[in-house]
């Protein structure tokens, strides 16, 4: 678990490739890694299989690959790092499993004072998850929903997180690793066999069956 407040910029030394899968050699300022700990890449939570000091190999797995960004960095893209929540920490932002739902794209990008504000698209599918000025987690950063819509949300990056996050990198056309609220989701899932089901496009006008659903 973790809260999608930045920890570190690291840097990507190196790539392996074994078909769908990716080993990633990252360089940070971290040294008290654990063999085995989980550590969010972009928000996508992996395990350090190793360490030196001041680096460490992650592996990610085909469906991350498939779910995320992470199979398209190459040597010298910086990522956002965040290692993972402990007990009795302070949660300053928000709960994130670094588990991804799937691609934003960056649609827009316009100043708004000293802040920068972003549009944002994403599958329609995962609309009922985005509520304004709930959460959601871009590129594992925590951040509030400004306002959203059917398939698209936007956000207001303040100065502070721009000067600690790959935010800067983000331009119109990019794509971001995001994960919605994970209470959203638990909550979706307990709620949703319950919600009223749409009518079939056949059942318009008053039937029988309408009427017998109905008690008549």
């Amino acid at each position: 678990m973790f809260t999608g407040l930045i920890e570190q910029v690291g840097d990507v030394v190196r790539t392996q490739a074994a078909g769908e899968q990716r080993r990633l050699v990252i360089r940070c300022g971290i040294r008290e890694f654990v063999q085995g700990e989980s550590i969010a890449v972009n928000g996508a939570c992996l395990t350090v299989e190793r360490s030196t000091t001041g680096e460490f190999t992650a592996y990610a797995s085909g469906e991350t690959i498939a779910r995320t960004t992470l199979g398209r960095l190459k040597p010298g893209d910086k990522v956002n790092l965040e290692r993972a929540l402990a007990l009795g920490d302070r949660l300053g932002g928000h709960m994130v499993s670094g588990h991804i739902d799937c691609l934003g794209k960056i649609e827009k990008r316009a100043e708004a004072g000293e802040s920068i504000r972003f549009t944002v698209s994403y599958p329609a599918a995962f609309s009922p998850l985005m509520v304004e000025k709930g959460s959601v987690a871009l590129d594992g950063i925590s951040l509030t929903v400004n306002e959203c819509g059917k398939g698209w949300l936007s956000v207001n990056i303040i100065p502070a997180t721009m000067a600690e996050t790959i935010i800067p990198t983000w331009k119109p056309g990019a794509e971001v690793n995001l994960e919605t609220d994970v209470i959203g989701k638990y909550v979706q899932q307990m709620v949703g066999p319950y919600a009223p089901k749409a009518p079939q496009k056949d059942e318009g006008g008053v039937t029988m069956e309408m009427l017998r659903r109905n008690g008549f």
